[in-house]
């Protein structure tokens, strides 16, 4: 393949998904290529969205989820309201890119991104078949998640990162909260489950730096569930990956280049949650491309204003909160439920000034 495209988006997770198919119904040209066989697999996903997200998971409901129950070191208990919903994330993702090609869009799964001339605006990527081959492009979206290889060709620094580990448990009993630890076990991080139907996905995070081994505090968190009788013992899949903690890049335009999802930072670095910012970052990508091409020479730094806008403000806290945490961990005050309470969002403390 030797061709041109107006748009190139390399991912199709969530972000570069629904920029494909927002891009493709104005009316552009779209090129979307993704590394893995299948796309949205293996899932790198506790799978719980926020309510809005509802109107894109019909196709990937499980279950809906009422409340959280936050556990702090002491063992004391808040539980607040938490509406959500609980996906199958494979099918969330699916369902995004079927309505992308629909819309029109050319999707290329098992294809890796292997060079970029952003002079040239020409894209060589390595498709199944391991041939090179070439792709011109008049907007690239980065879709390629935390650590975005687009990022690094064009310049940007990594983004910071936490480490996660999850496993897939029989849920023995029906369950609509969700249940976070806070812990110097999970020193970055937290641990969690989330109830899916007749399973859980109880998993933990932290950071690199400061807990070198996941396997061993997720076994122990998962023995105790199991001696509880929440889950059996029956480990059903294990997942795992790296989530950005960085909070939103300096830059998100780069050039006729845009960075949405984890690629541009808009997780947020302390719950981890990211599918719904990756959804509305990519919706709001693929408009602004479609306006660029259409004369609009303002509209690629105006969807940067716009994530500016409406994410800005909950990073900046949560980035505030998590090095204000950083100087705790395994020091005496990680013990105390104080300190957990001004970094976890469940908390009044946590919004104090």
């Amino acid at each position: 393949m030797s061709d041109a495209f107006d748009v190139l988006i390399v991912g199709l997770g969530p972000s570069g998904a629904s920029a494909a198919g927002v891009a493709a119904r104005a009316g552009l040209s779209v090129l979307a290529i993704d590394k893995r066989r299948t796309v949205g697999e293996p899932v790198q996903c506790a799978e719980f969205v926020p309510l809005p997200m509802g109107r894109y998971a019909r196709a990937a409901l499980v279950q809906g989820i009422t409340g959280m129950r936050s556990i702090l070191p002491s063992g004391a208990c808040e539980h607040s309201d938490f509406p959500g919903l609980m996906i199958d994330r494979a099918a969330f993702d699916q369902a995004l890119a079927t309505e992308a090609a629909q819309a029109g869009a050319l999707l290329r799964v098992q294809t890796v991104l292997k060079g970029l001339d952003q002079r040239a605006c020409v894209a060589s990527m390595r498709g199944p078949d391991g041939h090179l081959e070439q792709a011109q492009y008049r907007v690239l979206i980065a879709a390629d998640g935390p650590h975005s290889p687009i990022a690094r060709s064009v310049g940007l620094p990594p983004l910071p990162t936490v480490e996660t580990r999850q496993y897939s448990l029989p849920l023995l009993r029906p369950y609509t909260d969700t249940d976070i630890w806070l812990s110097d076990d999970y020193p970055g991080g937290y641990g969690w489950l989330f109830p899916k139907g007749e399973v859980a996905n109880v998993g933990i995070g932290a950071d690199p730096k400061l807990a070198a081994d996941l396997k061993g505090p997720l076994d122990r968190l998962c023995a105790a569930l199991a001696e509880q009788g929440i889950v059996g013992r029956e480990i059903l899949s294990r997942t795992g990956g790296a989530i950005p903690v960085g909070g939103m890049r300096a830059s998100l335009v780069q050039g006729n280049i845009l960075f949405v999802g984890d690629a541009a930072g808009l997780t947020h670095p302390i719950t981890g949650a990211g599918i719904a910012s990756a959804v509305v970052s990519g919706e709001r990508a693929g408009q602004a491309a479609a306006q660029f091409i259409g004369g609009d020479a303002q509209a690629l730094e105006g969807y940067a204003d716009d994530m500016r806008d409406e994410f800005e403000d909950s990073l900046t806290r949560a980035i505030v909160r998590r090095r204000w945490l950083m100087e705790r961990w395994h020091t005496p005050e990680a013990q105390l439920d104080a300190t957990h309470k001004r970094g976890w969002i469940a908390f009044s403390e946590y919004f104090a000034a």
